[in-house]
């Protein structure tokens, strides 16, 4: 979600190499990159006291089941499940207030880690057992059949693997440990670059921030930047 669809399409676009294509919504546009979309850009007003971030979806079979399983586990729908373009969307949060999506209906041929998705999704929180059993629930993560992942404990973090890669992260802390006060529990995501240099002086050039200078991690090379409009986000190379 963004306060100014222009200004941000002109960062990412400058930043990422996307170009942008209207969608049936107003105010939403979608980001392409390589001939496939990649992510979406909503416009939220201005008086609208809503924080501006980066927001994951993910793919459920039956939105409304996948919405009553988030209630029962005493988490939020805060929106939908409503038509939206191909499919229908809901927006949460899960126990710790934690924001995302579920999302039924056409899924785009690719997932993340590959091609030109998301290269990786992070969830920051405080209980990281909880959240994983959580999400487990909800998304019907490690069940059989297509479209189940696998989820393991590594190097105190839970991994989602989707078939023969790594998609997801779920840390905050050792998985046995207690429960951390002073995390704020969100999702975070990466998107990969192949020059990570030429990226954060791309974004410095259009008032990007950069709130964690480039350091390695066993993802790879990356560093932590800040949009325009407030929304965090990460730039993964190697």
């Amino acid at each position: 979600m963004s306060r100014d669809l222009g200004t941000t399409q002109d960062f990412y676009g400058s930043v990422l190499g996307w170009t942008f294509r209207s969608s049936r919504e107003e105010g939403f546009s979608i980001a392409v990159a390589g001939g496939a979309p990649v992510a979406g850009i909503g416009a939220v007003a201005r008086t609208y006291r809503v924080a501006v971030s980066w927001t994951p979806y993910f793919a459920v079979d039956d939105a409304d089941e996948a919405a009553a399983r988030i209630r029962e586990r005493s988490a939020t729908v805060a929106v939908g499940p409503i038509p939206f373009g191909r499919g229908r969307a809901a927006l949460a949060s899960d126990q710790d207030g934690a924001v995302f999506g579920i999302w039924q209906g056409h899924r785009p041929h690719w997932s993340v880690g590959r091609g030109s998705a998301p290269a990786w999704l992070e969830l920051r929180t405080r209980d990281t057992f909880a959240a994983a059993i959580f999400y487990a629930g909800v998304l019907r993560w490690a069940t059989e059949g297509e479209g189940g992942c696998d989820v393991v404990y590594k190097s105190d973090q839970v991994i989602v693997r989707d078939s023969s890669h790594e998609v997801a992260g779920i840390s905050g802390g050792a998985v046995e440990s207690a429960p951390d006060p002073h995390v704020r529990p969100r999702w975070h995501v990466y998107f990969r670059t192949p020059d990570l240099d030429a990226a954060i002086e791309a974004a410095q050039s259009r008032g990007g921030v950069v709130t964690q200078h480039p350091h390695v991690s066993r993802l790879g090379r990356e560093a932590t930047l800040r949009d325009p409009d407030g929304g965090l986000f990460s730039l993964l190379t190697g």
